[in-house]
């Protein structure tokens, strides 16, 4: 990704701001993008990235003063050479990838569409980035990263279906593209965007992940409270670099440090697991251990959570927690949460939250027989007991009332991780804890997770971000179709390691 400031930038934003109010979200912003290179934009929730990209759709104006340039030329002349893919892609899923690809052109007032022209454009615009998506598909059967690049090529499309208009080769912005892809999905994705990159467009990489940023960009700039924080040079930087430009300060490496267990039976044992992929899969698991698990996709470990929760039906085993004797073939979620389990789901709003309800009635609802006066519910004793929660988790921001789906990612996940750990379960159950979550509340909701070990709770996290593990666990299994081929204990478990061992595993397996 060769990337010059010399031609003009493919963006260029200068002592732009943003008032709401008498608030600043963005305050004297300037940057430059050049042309052929990513670009990262990080920042915590509230850092104004979201108003920056809302101002470059044209959704937001800027304060007077503002100067922005596409391609060298006056942003309201050029701003059709951008073109974005946002974290919810902006797809149909129940039409076909051709409709989808298309949406924008059938939308023009044509009286007859040849699909069959249109299925060859289709198929022509993938082969050009290497893709093999067959135009017919449903969309919403495909894979979640197939989804993501579609909309990626449908974006690109645009761009040079006007390029007549702009100049240059195009923008592309990619808002938070990767939160809810699997780590081979998002590979996937990065070798897209250098397809586009070699092809002459320019990308914006909108996200929290250091490691993402780093992986894909060539500079990346850091707001922080609505001003540019600085700008780095992705390879002579280091992540520590970027995390301290987030956050405002050098922050220490999280690491829970690993503890050495007893051997022998542990206070949760599970024996016989099966179900989909998984054949009998058994391990222990101390009172306050850390356990992983892993594997690439489709090894199935991603399944064990829903199953031990009472979630996954079809399933079979025993689960023994605490001295009681559970059986996973009829195991329902309710008995499950009165045995002390509790359950946080990979998609905090889909399946482990509700996002139209309040903070207070999501945070309140594994306990709400506390809050029973006669046939009524006292509401300012949940408002009350959810603003103390609120404050113990850090919750930004501390209001009881508001929507859940109106806070970032991290303080919803900070909010459902009050609503579990208030009940101090015996064993909790987490898939992807810090997915979508940025940098300065991962921190907080693993120093969570470190208080809930030391006070008793065993805590099982599966998990495709190895470095995440290595932070957390104290033992790491690593599942290959279907079974568990390798345990990482003590100083093993590091990122490397358990990469090398989830790829190394899949080989073996694959020479058996």
């Amino acid at each position: 990704m060769a990337a010059s400031l010399a031609a003009p930038p493919a963006l260029s934003v200068a002592g732009l701001s943003k008032k709401f109010g008498d608030a600043y979200a963005l305050r004297d912003v300037s940057l430059a993008v050049a042309p052929g290179e990513v670009h990262g934009l990080l920042g915590q929730n509230g850092s104004g990235k979201s108003t920056l990209i809302k101002i470059l759709a044209g959704y937001h104006a800027p304060e007077p003063g503002a100067e922005i340039s596409v391609f060298g030329r006056p942003f309201a002349e050029a701003r059709a050479g951008i073109a974005f893919v946002h974290q919810n892609l902006g797809v149909i899923p129940s039409l076909s990838v051709l409709e989808n690809l298309r949406l924008h052109s059938f939308a023009g007032g044509r009286i007859m569409i040849n699909w069959r022209a249109e299925r060859a454009a289709a198929a022509a615009a993938f082969a050009h980035y290497g893709l093999s998506i067959d135009p017919m598909a449903t969309l919403g059967a495909l894979a979640p990263v197939e989804q993501a690049m579609v909309a990626i090529v449908r974006a690109m499309a645009e761009i040079t279906a006007r390029q007549d208009q702009h100049g240059g080769r195009g923008l592309l912005v990619l808002d938070e593209p990767t939160p809810f892809l699997p780590r081979a999905g998002v590979d996937q994705l990065f070798d897209l965007v250098r397809g586009v990159v070699r092809r002459g467009a320019s990308v914006i990489f909108v996200s929290h992940d250091v490691d993402e940023v780093m992986t894909i960009t060539d500079r990346a700039t850091v707001l922080r409270d609505g001003e540019v924080a600085g700008t780095l040079v992705t390879a002579a930087a280091q992540p520590e670099d970027f995390v301290e430009l987030i956050v405002g300060r050098r922050v220490a490496r999280f690491h829970i440090g690993h503890r050495k267990m007893a051997e022998g039976v542990g206070d949760v044992a599970v024996s016989g697991l099966g179900g989909g992929v998984l054949q009998d899969i058994g391990f222990t698991l101390h009172r306050g251990e850390v356990l992983g698990l892993t594997g690439l996709i489709g090894s199935g470990f991603d399944a064990v959570l829903a199953i031990l929760a009472g979630a996954r039906p079809h399933a079979a085993g025993d689960l023994v927690i605490r001295g009681k004797r559970l059986d996973l073939a009829t195991l329902q979620p309710h008995t499950a949460i009165a045995h002390g389990i509790a359950f946080l789901p990979a998609d905090r709003l889909g399946a482990g939250g509700v996002g139209s309800l309040s903070v207070a009635d999501n945070v309140t609802l594994p306990v709400l027989r506390r809050f029973e006066r006669y046939l009524l519910l006292d509401r300012q004793a949940m408002r009350a007991t959810s603003e103390r929660l609120g404050e113990e988790y850090t919750v930004r921001p501390n209001r009881p009332d508001l929507p859940l789906a109106a806070l970032s990612g991290g303080n919803q996940q900070k909010v459902l991780l009050a609503k579990w750990l208030q009940r101090a379960p015996a064993l909790l159950l987490l898939d992807e804890p810090t997915q979508g979550v940025d940098v300065g509340a991962r921190q907080q909701v693993f120093l969570a997770l470190e208080q809930a070990a030391q006070s008793g709770t065993a805590i099982l996290v599966a998990s495709t971000d190895y470095e995440q593990l290595e932070q957390l666990c104290d033992r790491v299994l690593i599942f290959t179709r279907g079974r568990i081929m390798r345990e990482l204990k003590g100083d093993e478990v590091t990122k490397d390691r358990i990469a090398e061992c989830c790829y190394a595993s899949l080989g073996q397996d694959r020479a058996a």
